[in-house]
């Protein structure tokens, strides 16, 4: 920024992050006492926030039933950030047989044609294509057991299904949860469950870092836990939040 004259403010202002700073701005002599220096910095203080209002003023405005508005400029200064950079997570089995096989993820339709019903369905939840409830005849295969119900079969594929995704959605936590990219309650509960069949015995978890587990799913019903079931020993959790109190 080239250097201004004396006339005209010395600030560099970045409306984007409504940031004001005064690069020639010094001391002349070094505050007697800490009251000195506290009045010098709101003094100083006081000018860059009249510049920043000035230069709000300046901007283009629309009216509105609130007051006029203002649309901030894009900032210039790069502000650090808060907390670090989030780590990636671990791509799962599917994401990487995919990327192998060079299978790329299209956007399916929510609705399809049901061939049982002749009506379009949604693809999934209630009233779903294809809904067990909506076969009345499932045609037989030259690979069929004799004697084996073809619907008792389909609803036990359904569930072994369930249970197999359930384990590699598992296993998929508790590989990103070895690398940190995880939220800690995530983690935690990642970390706590074992997988049938590893050798690799379960991490053990303080005392306190299984109440925090437990409290946050009691109070996570609409009772906050009030009417769920204890076990024995059990304390009653910790009440989180605040509670509202209708007035009559």
């Amino acid at each position: 920024m080239e250097m201004e004259t004396e006339t005209q403010k010395p600030f560099q202002v970045d409306m984007g992050n409504l940031l004001a700073f005064n690069p020639f701005h010094n001391f002349p002599s070094l505050p007697t006492s800490r009251d000195e220096l506290v009045k010098e910095c709101i003094q100083e203080g006081t000018k860059l926030v009249q510049a920043i209002a000035d230069s709000i003023f300046n901007l283009p405005s629309t009216e509105d039933a609130d007051g006029p508005l203002v649309k901030l400029p894009t900032p210039t200064t790069k502000l650090p950030r808060e907390k670090h950079l989030p780590k990636p997570k671990p791509p799962t089995k599917w994401e990487e047989f995919a990327k192998k096989k060079g299978i790329k993820k299209r956007k399916k339709d929510k609705v399809v044609w049901d061939e049982q019903t002749g009506t379009w369905k949604r693809r999934f939840g209630y009233d779903r294509v294809n809904d067990d409830k909506d076969i009345p005849i499932i045609e037989a295969k030259m690979t069929d057991e004799p004697g084996v119900d073809p619907f008792a079969k389909r609803q036990d594929d359904k569930k072994k299904r369930v249970e197999k995704q359930e384990k590699n959605h598992l296993q998929n936590l508790k590989q990103a949860a070895k690398i940190g990219a995880l939220p800690s309650h995530v983690q935690l509960a990642a970390t706590a469950l074992p997988i049938t069949g590893t050798q690799a015995p379960p991490k053990k978890v303080s005392k306190d870092e299984l109440g925090n587990v437990a409290g946050m799913a009691a109070t996570s019903t609409a009772s906050g836990g009030k009417f769920d079931r204890k076990l024995p020993g059990e304390k009653p959790a910790k009440k989180q939040g605040k509670h509202r109190k209708d007035q009559g």
